[in-house]
């Protein structure tokens, strides 16, 4: 990476548990962060790696290069943007890299409004997880036009291993909604074999174990069962309440283009109602306790 492409600025909105390890691989890769979260303590640790920490976002944006989102969901998104006109200090023709999950045709919407500002978005969510995040190995799958991604690599490529060109301006987090599905879905047919094959008498480590030997292997069945799900560690760092909403996003989207996926719906159903009866801000892992509860 070049020392010019080095200097440019960054704000970084959203120093979560995602964030802030994404935002420490940037100043690591020599940009210029400036990065604001409403927790004092996330903006100190920034401050602490080497960051610029600001209490109020329109400072993180002003004069910015780039502006990358990490944040809940698209709203929230939104409003970060456009409350207050808060991305109008940006640096003119300023690129704008979400990396949240959000629903692609509001992603598509928002680029439009962007674009009437004289700014450029591209979606760029990841998958991996806190651990990936930390160790800077994500996947991330970026929408937007061609030019505009390949400006956005060297940023990416500061906090993923692998990146993936998906189409234009919403497509990428179109493709976030359908990894996450198969990924819930994964781990619901993972607890419900657990939990047949357990009442019929077979012993759950040796369920797993088969499973991750044959062609039941999947995400859960080979990194979330035995470290998480059955350990009752519920540690995997992602919540319940951002899977559930990633799942209703996709299925969403299908309704949208008119398809009916009866396995789509029924797992965002699933993931809805174990939301609600466990609380959103649950592990996604805990949802074995939604399963057995209505088993």
């Amino acid at each position: 990476m070049s020392a010019t492409v080095n200097a440019k600025r960054v704000a970084f909105i959203g120093l979560g548990a995602m964030g802030q390890p994404m935002a420490q691989h940037l100043i690591s890769a020599g940009f210029e962060v400036f990065g604001f979260d409403l927790s004092p303590d996330a903006r100190q640790t920034l401050a602490k790696a080497g960051g610029h920490a600001v209490e109020a976002m329109p400072d993180a944006m002003k004069d910015a290069d780039y502006v990358i989102t990490m944040l809940p969901n698209g709203k929230t998104v939104r409003d970060a943007l456009l409350t207050g006109n808060a991305c109008g200090g940006l640096k003119p023709n300023a690129l704008v890299i979400d990396m949240s999950s959000s629903a692609p045709n509001d992603t598509r919407e928002l680029g439009v409004e962007l674009a009437t500002r004289g700014l450029r978005l591209v979606d760029a969510p990841v998958s991996g997880g806190v651990k990936r995040a930390v160790s800077g190995t994500l996947t991330i799958m970026a929408g937007g036009v061609q030019t505009d991604i390949e400006e956005a690599e060297p940023l990416l490529k500061s906090v993923g291993s692998q990146v993936f060109k998906t189409g234009p301006v919403g497509s990428g987090h179109a493709m976030k909604a359908i990894n996450n599905f198969v990924s819930g879905a994964g781990v619901l047919a993972a607890i419900e074999a657990v939990v047949l094959g357990r009442s019929f008498g077979l012993e759950p480590h040796t369920i797993v174990d088969i499973l991750n030997s044959s062609s039941g292997k999947n995400n859960a069945t080979d990194v979330k069962m035995k470290q998480f799900i059955l350990s009752e560690t519920f540690g995997s760092g992602f919540a319940l309440g951002l899977m559930a909403k990633d799942i209703r996003i996709a299925a969403d989207l299908a309704k949208t283009l008119g398809l009916r996926l009866e396995a789509l719906a029924s797992t965002a159903d699933a993931w809805d109602a174990a939301q609600k009866e466990l609380g959103p801000a649950e592990d996604h892992t805990r949802i074995i306790r939604y399963v057995m509860d209505h088993a």
